[in-house]
């Protein structure tokens, strides 16, 4: 009988990092008592009001539920993922409702899946194919690149660069093997937005090594000022080498619906269709239904806005200038440095013991690169889902206890 050997500590500590942050935020808080009553400030679930519109669109396609959809999605929700595309950006060309999108259950679907079927389109690359991704990141990446059997290369995306990739720091030999570069704008957790002149650069490396760009921009009806650019926007006329993920949980408050899509690069998209045939369920036609009445109105979506842009009114007035604290150009999350108090960890845990306020520590949120450098073992992440009352008291609780 083999003997089993004991796992290194840097061996175990990078399989507490491949696991789900909430996971491991659980374990983390799980022995310790909340100090006042609760308030969940770690998940990015919206807790807006569902549009009035949804229940009765629902109620009007319910025999729709005795039927099997196509997997790329009703002629009706491909013209109108167009539709709205070319209403919210400049877009360089007329996208074709047949080519040039198609439905998901969620952005998360998607960008798993997504990696396997770039591995599969891109072809053989010079060297061990990777899948670069900023760090921190949604962990959807990085379980893609896993399965899609690709190295993951973790891209810092610290204060330094405006949170964002250095791109003039990528070295050829690694773009030269790249499958797939994913970039969230604005970026889940920092809120951090890539200008036009930012995207453009990034579409030219693709093109030019031969990659893909798979660009998250689920967070891109909310923000502070300006409108975040859009990735196709710099695509030129073709689309080619890059793919938009959009969806409804956060433009729309409707997470549990788990509708999405992507669009762009045509001929990618003719080999991930093939790929969600066979291994990823259809999208049911009144949640269809549903999206297409949803990118059919803007009215929800400026309430929305509106209803976010006064909770981060309430941290500008409450934080103020602590914790390097930034309004975000983008997204509904704050990125609070926390190195004064501990680190991620530590303020996480001080928060819930003392305060009852459960945020997601930015550790958490990274992975340590092979320099030992975690991008946010400094920080805490703060959704701010919650009523502007209980968002108020939660940051009230935080000041008083990260004095």
């Amino acid at each position: 009988m083999p003997i089993a050997e004991r796992a290194s500590p840097a061996s175990a500590a990078r399989a507490a990092e491949e696991r789900s942050p909430f996971a491991r935020l659980n374990d983390l808080l799980a022995p310790v008592a909340p100090g006042k009553p609760a308030i969940n400030c770690a998940v990015g679930e919206p807790q807006h009001p569902v549009p009035a519109f949804v229940g009765p669109v629902l109620a009007a396609h319910i025999a729709d539920f005795g039927r099997y959809p196509a997997n790329k999605g009703t002629e009706e929700f491909r013209r109108a993922a167009v539709g709205w595309l070319a209403r919210r950006y400049a877009l360089p060309a007329a996208l074709d409702p047949e080519r040039h999108v198609i439905v998901l259950n969620g952005t998360r679907e998607g960008l798993f899946l997504g990696a396997i079927a770039a591995r599969r389109h891109v072809g053989p690359r010079r060297g061990t194919p990777a899948i670069l991704i900023p760090n921190p990141f949604y962990a959807a990446y990085a379980a893609g690149a896993d399965a899609a059997g690709c190295e993951t290369v973790y891209l810092a995306a610290t204060a330094a660069h405006g949170f964002l990739p250095d791109l003039d720091a990528l070295p050829e030999e690694t773009l030269a093997r790249t499958v797939a570069f994913y970039l969230a704008s604005p970026a889940n957790p920092q809120g951090a937005v890539a200008d036009k002149t930012y995207l453009a650069r990034l579409v030219a490396l693709a093109r030019r090594f031969g990659f893909l760009v798979f660009a998250d921009e689920c967070y891109s009806e909310i923000y502070s000022a300006q409108k975040p650019a859009g990735t196709l926007e710099q695509a030129g006329p073709d689309y080619a080498s890059v793919i938009v993920f959009h969806s409804l949980s956060k433009r729309s408050n409707l997470p549990g619906l788990r509708v999405g899509f992507a669009a762009g690069d045509a001929a990618f998209l003719a080999r991930f269709i093939e790929l969600r045939n066979v291994a990823a369920p259809q999208v049911p036609m009144p949640a269809q239904a549903v999206a297409v009445a949803a990118y059919g109105d803007e009215a929800h979506v400026e309430e929305n806005r509106r209803l976010y842009k006064a909770k981060f009114d309430l941290a500008d007035q409450i934080i103020g200038n602590r914790y390097g604290y930034r309004r975000p150009a983008g997204g509904f999350f704050l990125w609070l440095d926390v190195s004064a108090h501990g680190g991620s960890e530590t303020a996480t845990l001080k928060l819930w013991r003392e305060a009852g306020v459960r945020v997601l520590p930015g550790g958490y949120a990274a992975r340590t690169q092979a320099d030992g450098f975690n991008p946010g073992a400094d920080y805490i992440r703060i959704a701010m889902v919650h009523d502007r009352e209980t968002t108020a008291e939660a940051l009230h609780r935080l000041v008083a206890v990260l004095q």
